[in-house]
């Protein structure tokens, strides 16, 4: 009888990958990664964006008619205080000075001190220009001067947080109250749609229409 050969095993298996082989491969792996995300994409999206809105990808630029870049459309910021001069609108109130790196990560609630501060302040001057005459002395303080948006730099406001600032502006400008409030009715927004949204101003766009006025800008 003869004896039947032994089953086959199959073949040998592979040899093991050393160490260095898998580092080589993250490695790898970890380069087209930057190079993808990090480089490829956003170029990629920026181009797009370019040939769509190329003043949005840009940073949305506000300019004074000679061309000094003043700020963004999207960030709001306290011009009254900077080197444009006072005697201009003021933009929604800033928890953070309008500081776009101290961003609040939450909407102050209503026992937050810092709100509590603003809020006085706030009615203070209202009170303040009631008393000088240069606001109308059964104004009310509209819902946006006392509630910081989210991020503390929103540029907008309703035009009846606007139009309360008129006389307080006509008393430091050489512009009359019925050219501010036009020009304040003139930088009214309207929402795509009547229920979508409500009317807005963009203040820094206001301001600096104001400063172009008046010469200074």
């Amino acid at each position: 009888m003869i004896a039947s050969p032994p089953p086959s095993m199959g073949p040998p298996p592979p040899p093991a990958h050393r160490w260095t082989t898998h580092v080589r491969a993250g490695a790898i792996f970890l380069v087209l990664a930057i190079v993808v995300t990090g480089l490829a994409y956003p170029l990629f999206v920026t181009a797009i964006a370019q040939q769509i809105d190329p003043g949005a990808a840009g940073g949305s630029l506000l300019r004074c008619p000679n061309g000094t870049v003043v700020g963004s459309a999207d960030i709001a910021q306290n011009l009254s205080a900077g080197t444009l001069g006072p005697g201009l609108f003021w933009a929604r109130p800033s928890l953070t000075d309008y500081n776009t790196t101290l961003g609040a990560a939450t909407p102050p609630g209503p026992s937050d001190p810092a709100l509590l501060t603003l809020l006085n302040e706030t009615i203070a001057w209202l009170n303040a220009e009631n008393a000088t005459g240069n606001s109308s002395p059964t104004a009310t303080l509209p819902y946006w001067w006392v509630a910081p948006s989210g991020s503390s730099i929103d540029p907008d406001l309703t035009p009846g947080a606007v139009l309360v600032q008129v006389l307080r502006v006509n008393a430091t400008t050489h512009l009359s109250v019925a050219t501010l409030t036009g020009l304040v009715n003139s930088h009214i927004t309207e929402p795509p749609l009547p229920d979508l949204g409500v009317p807005f101003v963009n203040v820094l766009e206001l301001d600096i229409a104001l400063l172009a006025l008046e010469g200074t800008c």
